[in-house]
């Protein structure tokens, strides 16, 4: 069967899955309403102590509610998954997928958040609003440019750990997938030539976190070539991109870009990578082709033309670099420990995390598996483990 069959089938099931269950999630209570007295306690009269305990003192709000243990999953319908801007409503069945990822991998229980404005300010307004409810707030399928203003107001205003996925979880995934893929061919991240193709959200943020991690050598390519301080055609973020990377303003195509270069990590389109640019690329070359559903190039193109280690975001080939490695875990151990933030150093410590559970990595197997349940456990800790430092 080939994989659009595959791709359709699976369409099909879903669509018949989400139809017969009206949704993936719901909510249940975690005590009995039987008698008069469990109603007393679970709302009026009893209810009204400790709604004064949180009047009292607010940080009781933590353990006296579900604050403790919940997330907000919040888009507004614009990047959805390789639909594009489909909006508010259509967004619903990816969020609620996200949350039972986080009910089934780190017993977080999540709710979806689908916001009918795509207007940055009205976003943050009406995240703030909601804020007190939630112990995090998990952005989701938020269009670049806004999705980096959303999110750095969010973080600038709230008290609770505030992270765009698209953004983050997926640098933190392929720092971890390239660490190990590092440990394969036998280079170093600090001397490696790594070109990103795609500067949205996901590449700029994967290159900044390279960049922290020890990079030194990387490279952005978007659809009119090299990103390079003076490039006249280039919005804000990629100009303040173009300062941190590429010291030597190199300009070209992908193409040109890839000649000599240890590392390719796609974040772009289908079939932009072909066999003969890899063929160009220095030995002993990786490559992480995560356009979905179809990737960058096959694996066995690529390894045909000499690659050693291939990614990409499916799950139907070895090395799935995916998300769902991070985001369960890091909020678990963020509740756990009332974090304030995600730092770039926490990220880099929680992907070295991801790739110490492979500690004999080779070609086809560099990262641990999403559904492999001690991935979230082993997140929480060290996000834990850091903040406590």
């Amino acid at each position: 069967m080939s994989n659009n069959s595959n791709n359709n089938s699976f369409g099909e099931r879903s669509v018949e899955l989400h139809r017969k269950l009206h949704g993936k999630i719901e909510l249940k209570s975690k005590i009995p309403v039987l008698t008069r007295d469990d109603l007393s306690l679970a709302y009026t009269p009893g209810v009204a102590q400790p709604c004064l305990e949180i009047n009292k003192n607010p940080e009781e709000v933590w353990n006296l509610t579900l604050k403790s243990h919940t997330v907000a999953v919040v888009t507004d319908g614009s990047a959805v998954l390789g639909l594009g801007n489909i909006g508010a409503a259509a967004s619903i069945p990816v969020m609620e997928g996200k949350a039972v990822l986080f009910k089934e991998l780190a017993g977080i229980d999540a709710f979806p958040i689908a916001l009918n404005t795509q207007n940055v300010d009205e976003i943050v307004a009406a995240v703030k609003a909601i804020a007190p409810v939630f112990g995090g707030i998990n952005l989701e399928d938020i269009s670049a440019p806004r999705c980096f203003e959303v999110e750095e107001a969010l973080r600038a205003e709230l008290d609770i750990p505030v992270m765009h996925d698209d953004q983050h979880g997926t640098a933190m995934a392929v720092l971890a997938g390239l660490l190990n893929a590092l440990k394969v061919t036998g280079k170093s991240i600090s001397t490696v030539n790594i070109i990103i193709n795609g500067a949205g959200a996901a590449g700029i943020a994967v290159a900044k976190l390279l960049l922290t991690a020890g990079c030194q050598h990387i490279s952005v390519v978007d659809t009119k070539g090299m990103i390079a301080a003076g490039r006249p055609d280039m919005n804000e973020h990629k100009t303040k991109l173009a300062e941190i990377i590429n010291p030597e303003a190199h300009t070209g195509s992908l193409a040109e870009a890839l000649v000599g270069t240890d590392v390719f990590i796609g974040l772009s389109k289908p079939g932009l990578l072909t066999g003969e640019m890899v063929k160009t690329m220095a030995p002993q070359a990786i490559i992480f082709a995560m356009a979905n559903p179809t990737p960058e190039i096959m694996p066995d193109e690529a390894l045909a033309a000499g690659a050693v280690v291939v990614a990409t975001g499916r799950s139907d080939f070895p090395n799935q670099v995916n998300n769902a490695l991070i985001f369960p875990g890091i909020f678990k151990g963020a509740l756990q420990v009332r974090l304030r933030d995600f730092t770039p150093e926490l990220k880099v410590a929680v992907a070295q995390a991801v790739a110490n559970m492979i500690p004999n990595p080779t070609a086809e197997h560099i990262l641990p598996s999403p559904l492999d349940r001690e991935v979230a456990s082993t997140v929480a800790q060290a996000v834990i483990t850091f903040a406590r430092k």
